[in-house]
């Protein structure tokens, strides 16, 4: 198979994967049933049986993810008709992913040292709730495994997407502007998708939170993940 041929072919079967997955979440209603999930599975299974591998699949990596920006600043629209609500409360969001942005690399840190699970796959979890390219750059400035940081983000995304808007159902947070700042705290551009799913407010405030939380953890995560290893390493 030519290069070009190589790269429609795995393109149509990306995006063809993903439109599944989309209709079946329609068709059945649930959150358990997320198109980013189906979608990587087919696509993993189509490279499979077509005997191809990562490096194969590259360009047309290169040729999706290069959508991420534009898509990014597309939040902006729904930020913009909901601006009344965040406005009304800024502080409270910038408090309350500041605080979810540290107590999860803090957990991770102590439970990964009590559960000896060593400081590379520390550091690693430690940055699973970070959209992909910050904690990719973060992860090799700090020497840590940028592949398995990547393997982490994507699935604390698709699990964020899947169970975060049951789980604060069961609990009882339904104010659209709380749900959507957590899910997009822990869960970053994939969870902020399933916010935006259930409502336009739900998916502004978890842009606004996936973005904050993301510069926040740019800025601190170099300083803070190091001293925190330090000094659970600390007899």
């Amino acid at each position: 198979m030519r290069a070009a041929e190589g790269f429609l072919w795995m393109l149509a079967v990306t995006v063809g994967a993903y439109v599944l997955g989309r209709w079946l979440q329609r068709k059945t209603g649930s959150a358990l049933v997320n198109p980013v999930f189906i979608g990587s599975g087919i696509v993993i299974a189509a490279l499979l049986l077509s005997r191809q591998g990562i490096q194969d699949y590259s360009a047309c990596r290169q040729a999706v993810t290069a959508f991420l920006g534009p898509a990014t600043v597309a939040l902006a629209v729904p930020l913009y008709r909901n601006r009344q609500a965040l406005a009304t409360r800024f502080a409270e969001a910038v408090v309350g992913v500041a605080t979810g942005s540290l107590a999860t690399i803090v957990a991770v840190v102590v439970f990964g040292h009590w559960l000896s699970i060593g400081p590379v796959l520390e550091l690693s979890l430690s940055l699973k709730s970070v959209t992909a390219p910050i904690a990719l750059e973060i992860a090799r400035i700090l020497g840590g495994n940028p592949p398995l940081t990547a393997i982490l983000v994507v699935t604390t995304g698709i699990t964020g997407a899947i169970v975060g808007p049951g789980f604060l159902s069961l609990v009882r947070v339904h104010d659209p502007v709380a749900r959507g700042l957590a899910v997009g705290t822990t869960s970053h551009a994939i969870g902020t998708a399933a916010m935006l799913q259930e409502g336009e407010t739900q998916g502004a405030m978890a842009g606004v939170a996936f973005s904050l939380n993301a510069v926040l953890m740019g800025l601190l995560a170099p300083l803070l993940i190091p001293w925190l290893l330090s000094l659970v390493a600390q007899p």
